[in-house]
C-alpha cells in the first residue's frame, strides 16, 4: 500500500472511531496484564465476565498470591486452557512480588520475561497502560494486516516490523486498536463486511463482500 494510501486509510479508521479503547476492563496496570494474559484464545467478553468478580477482590500481585491457584481457578474456570493460565498468573505473581515489588516493569523485555507473557501481552500492556507505540499483532490484526495489503508478513512479528515501520504519526498510538476492531466487527474472519467499511476503495482484498440481500414483508428475496 503506498504512503498516501496509508494516511487516508488510518485517517478513515480514526474520523469513524476517534477514540478506540481495549474492550479488556481492568481497574490498574497488573490487573490489565492479567486480563491480556487471560485472553489468549478466549473473548474479550468471556474474560471480562470471568475477572469482573475478581478484579473486585484482587488488585495487585499479593493479593493474587494469596487467593492462590485453585481460587484463581474457579473464577476463571469459563475461560479456555484456564488450568495453565491460573498456573501462569500465580507464577507472573509470584516473580513481580519477589524481582519487582509487587510493581509491573515497563520494558517490553522484562515483561516477556514474565510466565504466561509474550510479545503480544507485552505490547498491549505497553501500549494501553503506558501510552507506547506498540503494535500488538493478534488474529485480527494479523488478518486486516494482510487482507487489505497494509502490512503482508508471513508471521505476526513481520506484521508488526511493517507496521512499526510505515504507521505515520498521529496514528501510531492508537494504530492497534483500529486494526484490532476493525477485524472484529467489519473485516471479519469468515466473511469481510465490504459494504460498510470506511476503507474498502483503499483495501486490495477482492473481490468485496456485497451487502446482503434484504427480504421483503413477506420473506422474499
Amino acid at each position: 500500500m503506498k504512503k498516501a494510501d496509508i494516511f487516508e486509510f488510518y485517517r478513515r479508521l480514526a474520523e469513524a472511531n476517534p477514540d478506540p479503547q481495549t474492550e479488556l476492563e481492568s481497574v490498574n496496570i497488573y490487573t490489565l496484564l492479567v486480563a491480556v494474559a487471560l485472553s489468549a484464545q478466549a473473548t474479550d467478553v468471556g474474560v471480562n465476565k470471568a475477572t469482573k468478580a475478581l478484579f473486585a477482590k484482587v488488585r495487585d500481585p499479593q493479593a493474587m498470591l494469596d487467593l492462590g491457584e485453585d481460587g484463581l481457578k474457579q473464577h476463571i474456570k469459563t475461560i479456555g486452557l484456564f488450568n495453565t493460565k491460573a498456573k501462569n498468573v500465580i507464577a507472573l505473581s509470584r516473580m513481580l512480588v519477589d524481582k519487582y515489588g509487587g510493581e509491573v516493569p515497563n520494558e517490553r523485555a522484562l515483561l516477556e520475561e514474565l510466565p504466561g507473557v509474550g510479545r503480544k501481552t507485552a505490547n498491549v500492556v505497553l501500549n494501553v497502560a503506558l501510552g507506547a507505540e506498540t503494535f500488538a499483532v493478534d488474529t485480527h490484526v494479523f488478518r486486516v494486516g494482510n487482507r487489505t495489503g497494509l502490512a503482508r508478513g508471513k508471521t505476526p512479528l513481520a506484521v508488526e516490523t511493517i507496521l512499526d515501520r510505515q504507521t505515520p504519526q498521529p496514528f501510531r498510538s492508537h494504530a492497534h486498536h483500529w486494526l484490532i476492531l476493525h477485524g472484529r466487527y467489519i473485516c471479519k474472519a469468515r466473511t469481510p463486511e465490504c459494504w460498510r467499511c470506511v476503507v474498502a476503495e483503499l483495501c486490495a482484498f477482492r473481490p468485496k463482500t456485497p451487502a446482503p440481500k434484504q427480504k421483503d414483508a413477506g420473506g422474499t428475496p
